[in-house]
């Protein structure tokens, strides 16, 4: 199979307005989304639009509709001026669900050609109001021939410590043996929060998902948890706060918006 595990480090670094630093550690799932079928069937803890301890379900991403997942991006590219297909292969970086409950903070779509060479990659970023937006990173934006780099306008409420008139400054490097990510908050060619995911591969099967499970149980409930811990820290820091209501015109091109957001669109 395509798909697999990666064992995990995320890494938060902010340098203003207040230094806050923060590591942890959580394992993901880089899903071909052709094998969802086949991971279902072989994995005995992993389901596929169906109840499971670790289920995937294509309704929780985006672009949204009744097609598969696979379809969705595939015309969402198309829509985008992303004509160099056919799209052979699509995997997803991600959480599933545990048990029910979903978050991902951002998960990412790579797209390959027929000769496994990469097309483009789509970072769909998630914030606690359970809005979505996808950032599109072309083939051009490929450098070193394994990372997708490109600094793109943030507009989307994300952590009510950070502006949203900054910049995300995507460094995504395509998975192998390890796993390389970066997400930094930018003000012109100033850091304000440089954010790292990395990792090592391991296979897909039942023994190291098991394992997994016991060294990080509930990963999708930490993760929130630690979003509000954290918030708690820079809110005691007395680190100011941007409220989503106040900056509505910053907040472009969201899926699933929030019923303030929705009404402003209105």
């Amino acid at each position: 199979m395509n798909s697999c595990l990666y064992e995990c480090s995320v890494m938060h670094h902010r340098f203003a307005p207040k230094v806050h630093h923060f590591q942890h550690d959580i394992f993901m799932f880089y899903l071909d989304l052709d094998e969802l079928e086949i991971v279902s069937r072989k994995i005995f803890l992993f389901g596929y639009n169906r109840r499971n301890i670790y289920s995937f379900r294509d309704a929780d991403h985006e672009p949204a509709g009744e097609n598969p997942l696979k379809e969705r991006i595939i015309s969402f590219l198309r829509q985008n001026g992303i004509d160099g297909g056919p799209f052979a292969r699509v995997m997803l970086l991600t959480l599933p669900r545990v048990l029910g409950y979903v978050f991902n903070p951002i998960c990412i779509y790579y797209v390959f050609d027929e000769q496994a060479q990469p097309l483009c990659a789509v970072a769909e970023v998630g914030n606690t109001f359970l809005e979505k937006k996808l950032y599109l990173l072309r083939r051009e934006e490929l450098t070193a021939g394994d990372t997708f780099s490109k600094l793109l306008p943030k507009r989307f409420y994300v952590s009510p410590f950070t502006e949203l008139n900054l910049n995300f400054d995507f460094k995504l490097k395509i998975p192998g043996d390890a796993l390389g990510i970066n997400v930094d908050d930018r003000d012109g060619e100033t850091k304000v929060l440089v954010t790292t995911l990395t990792g090592k591969r391991a296979e897909l099967n039942n023994r190291n998902l098991f394992w997994l499970t016991l060294k990080f149980p509930l990963v999708t409930l930490k993760v929130i948890f630690l979003i509000h811990w954290h918030a708690l820290r820079l809110w005691l820091k007395r680190v100011p706060l941007h409220r989503k209501a106040a900056n509505l015109t910053l907040q472009q091109d969201v899926l699933r918006p929030h019923v303030s957001l929705s009404a402003k669109i209105k």
